[in-house]
């Protein structure tokens, strides 16, 4: 039998509330740590090898800047002081963000040779002169005119700020380290390339507040009768001097930095949010935050003054005074009330514009219209414009020139999005529709318009001369795989010409046009043994010329077999999944041992559920984090098998949750199985976050596996009671399904051996670091088979080396007495 019986849930609840809130009393003594411990050298290597660069395009396609990438940081660069208040975490002694990618390298390539034929082979990297030793580059950006790149280097002390000058391939410092990153706002050209809007850490800034020796009274909240759901948030603000805190390091003083180093105060320093300069450079949108905070609630819901200010610092407009954003219902597309989603518009050299909500912002009560779209230009001094209002939410906005923008709403309950043909400069121009689809619908997916960058260096859509016909760039999903695509469409007529398309063995993607007429384009091509690279395709003639040469990082895993495999669920449903075999195995060899890894997905229909999902030439990048990993050990692997949950018309995905969850497992075993590469008796399904969650029902509700591996997941929805994943109700609208469908309830159906790892520091909201602890708990207490390993200072994902490589000794030790041995120790 695969699926386990229930026992009555009073009976059920009193024994893992027991178990969860003492002791784990089936333990004969506490394990003692030995300290991380490493894999086998072959997981080592891979954990080690030289990662590919990180890639971005000048604005105008001339150049492209290498980021080299380093190795993965320590244990003991993790565990510098860091601070995680109002849903933030950042390190104080350096006023910057934590937990970030840094690349510590730069390298420039000719894009503008090769496509004027000076170069006949691949073009040379040039590096970067004049870099700091050891830096840590991040906030990359490229000055309007395409001459210059502007990054942060994060040092010991604080953040610098440095300057590239392409044409001589050499880098400078232009501020020391007073560079305030906290509130994660980088810099930012202004209009002419010749300077940078920064924010800096204020003169004469103090130490940070003491934190008392005894607290001066208790903490306290109160609730006056209105509805204030929120989801589980972690790093929040907990008392007064978390306040205090906050304030300190979120304090900074917006500036105008010239490339000479000349730094031009704007305004008093204050807690800066966000900051956007006007196209033009002659206006700055600022975001600054209010009190009072909320101990519910991230920052970004925190009460926020949006003004407009002149280069002097003084306030030409205001905006919007938002207050505490604590009441938005959570039922999926609903929003806060006001002006919300405020920018510039791109392909203008000041106007503002924004979306306001018609229905309250509650996505559950009736409407004809959802939202009102506006625009207001510069000086400011009219009244705002009313431009569109949408039937569904207002998902977003694809600039163009001033008779064309596309508009986009979406709508949850039935998935669908539409994108209109607007006139910006002409709002008494009726819009046109233009896609209407959804979402869920991947063949049907037209793709998204190609962009460009303008002479303010933004960007916006790319149009054909007749300033009519977009390039869209698309996935181009279908039954064989997903193949991407180029297209022509024209918004005027609604024709569509297809201008390429990927040819098996590859998995070639379009990434930017290099001109309106789309004849050069830049693609990303990748193969099951090629890792990606970057080539100049004619489309006129065809031919193509290769840009980059990056070398295969993991050459242990070359010769591996990769096929898509398609196989029918009990009830019909179409399920896909990618089945890997180890470098040289022969069918002579017999059945293998296999991991499982997946995570499952909602739908509305089957037959988008059924949908293939993945391309079967793609290159696989194999880290920490890849199943792919185990090949090297003799195992076989089938990655992403297709777990989906629908739930169709007015039916919830998740009513039927578990049944529609085992009835996949099982298709998968049954699959592998059957052909003969898989021994039934020695699989272990596992998954990271919701696909650990997964595994721990799996565990619970079948007997498919030998084994579980659970990553950092939630296994008690009672402490999701406002929601989770794609579940809108709350727990006291649905209390079975959150009682189903949590694992910790059915703690005593879990007869594997189940690894369960968790970052001790996950800020996920939902996937509190005590979901783990509870479930492990309450096994111990009910006799399982399970073992627990906290990660110190890991968050959702992970990160040190120490803490990656122990992960790996962790599961390969797991697999081989519970997987690759089963039966042995029987």
């Amino acid at each position: 039998m695969s699926r386990k019986t229930r026992i009555p849930s009073l009976l059920l609840l009193t024994a893992l509330f027991a178990a969860a809130l003492s002791p784990a009393l089936s333990e004969v003594s506490a394990s003692e740590s030995d300290g991380y411990m490493l894999p086998n050298q072959t997981l080592v290597d891979i954990i080690d090898a030289r990662r590919t660069p990180w890639v971005t395009l000048g604005p105008k396609r001339q150049w492209m800047l290498l980021r080299e990438r380093p190795g993965y940081p320590s244990i003991a660069e993790l565990a510098e002081r860091e601070l995680r208040l109002a849903g933030m975490r950042f390190k104080p002694d350096q006023d910057a963000e934590s937990r970030t990618w840094s690349a510590n390298g730069l390298k420039l390539l000719s894009v503008d040779e090769v496509r004027g034929g000076e170069i006949a082979e691949l073009p040379p990297e040039i590096p970067v002169a004049g870099l700091p030793s050891d830096p840590r580059i991040e906030n990359v950006a490229w000055s309007p005119d395409g001459s210059k790149v502007a990054f942060t280097n994060t040092t010991s002390t604080g953040v610098e700020l440095w300057m590239l000058d392409v044409e001589d391939a050499e880098a400078r410092r232009i501020l020391g380290p007073v560079v305030s990153m906290t509130a994660a706002i980088p810099p930012k050209w202004l209009y002419g390339s010749s300077s940078l809007v920064c924010c800096l850490v204020p003169d004469g800034r103090g130490p940070e507040p003491q934190k008392p020796a005894a607290p001066d009274g208790p903490v306290t909240r109160e609730t006056k009768g209105e509805a204030t759901p929120a989801r589980t948030y972690q790093d929040l603000l907990g008392s007064t001097y978390d306040e205090e805190l906050f304030e300190h390091y979120l304090t900074s003083q917006l500036a105008i930095v010239s490339l000479d180093g000349t730094v031009e105060r704007i305004g008093p320093a204050d807690m800066l949010w966000d900051v956007h300069p006007s196209p033009d450079g002659e206006y700055l949108l600022v975001s600054r935050l209010r009190r009072p905070y909320s101990y519910l609630l991230p920052a970004y819901r925190f009460p926020e003054l949006l003004e407009v200010w002149d280069l002097d610092g003084n306030v030409v407009y205001e905006v919007a005074d938002l207050p505490l954003r604590d009441n938005i219902p959570i039922t999926r597309g609903s929003v806060a009330t006001g002006r919300r989603g405020v920018e510039w518009r791109a392909d203008a050299p000041a106007t503002l514009f924004w979306a306001e909500a018609l229905d309250g912002g509650d996505a559950s009560v009736e409407a004809e219209f959802r939202d009102r779209l506006y625009l207001l230009e510069a000086p400011f001094g009219a009244e705002p414009t009313e431009w569109l209002k949408t039937e569904l939410r207002f998902y977003g906005i694809n600039w163009g020139h001033g008779g064309l923008a596309l508009v986009s709403e979406y709508w949850w309950p039935t998935r669908t999005i539409r994108t209109w043909k607007a006139a910006p400069d002409d709002p008494d121009v009726a819009p046109e529709l233009v896609v209407d689809r959804v979402w869920e619908d991947r063949y049907a997916d037209p793709g998204q318009p190609a962009t460009t960058r303008n002479s303010y260096g933004l960007s916006v859509l790319l149009t054909a001369d007749d300033a009519n016909t977009l390039y869209m760039i698309g996935e181009g999903a279908s039954p064989e795989g997903d193949r991407p695509f180029l297209d022509s469409f024209d918004t005027v007529s609604g024709d569509t010409h297809r201008l390429f398309r990927s040819e098996a063995p590859y998995y070639e993607r379009p990434v930017a046009l290099l001109s309106k007429r789309g004849r050069y384009v830049i693609t990303r091509r990748e193969a099951v043994e090629e890792v990606p690279n970057y080539f100049l395709r004619d489309l006129a003639s065809g031919g193509t010329h290769r840009l980059t040469d990056f070398p295969h990082p993991t050459p242990q895993l070359k010769g591996l077999s990769k096929e898509l495999i398609r196989y029918e669920r009990a009830d019909g449903v179409d399920l896909t999944g990618t089945l890997y075999l180890p470098p040289g195995y022969s069918e002579d060899e017999g059945p293998l041992p296999v991991v499982m890894w997946a995570y499952p997905r909602e739908f509305k229909s089957s037959d988008t559920a059924g949908q293939v999902t993945d391309s079967p030439h793609r290159f696989d990048w194999i880290g920490w984090w890849s199943p792919l990993l185990w090949l090297t050990q003799g195992y076989a692997v089938l990655d992403g098998p297709t777990m989906p949950i629908v739930g169709e018309g007015d039916e919830e995905p998740n009513d039927t949750y578990v049944e529609q969850l085992v009835m996949s497992a099982e298709a998968a075993v049954d699959e592998v199985v059957r052909r003969g590469v898989a021994d039934s008796s020695r699989i272990a399904i596992g998954g990271h976050s919701y696909g650990a969650f997964m595994t721990a029902n799996l565990l619970a509700h079948s007997d498919l596996f030998a084994a579980g591996l659970a990553r950092t997941g939630a296994y008690n929805r009672t402490l999701t009671p406002f929601g989770f994943q794609s579940e809108e109700r709350t727990l006291w609208e649905a209390p079975d399904v959150y009682f189903e469908m949590s694992p910790f309830m059915h703690a005593h159906k879990v007869n594997e051996p189940l690894l369960l790892i968790h970052g001790e520091a996950d800020s996920n909201p939902g996937t509190f670091p005590m979901q783990s602890e509870r479930f492990y708990n309450a096994l111990s207490g009910l006799g399982g088979t399970a073992r627990l390993v906290m990660l110190p200072h890991e968050s959702h994902s992970y990160r040190a080396r120490e803490s990656l490589l122990h992960l790996l000794w962790e599961t390969q030790e797991w697999l081989g007495r519970h997987v690759k041995q089963a039966g042995e120790n029987d």
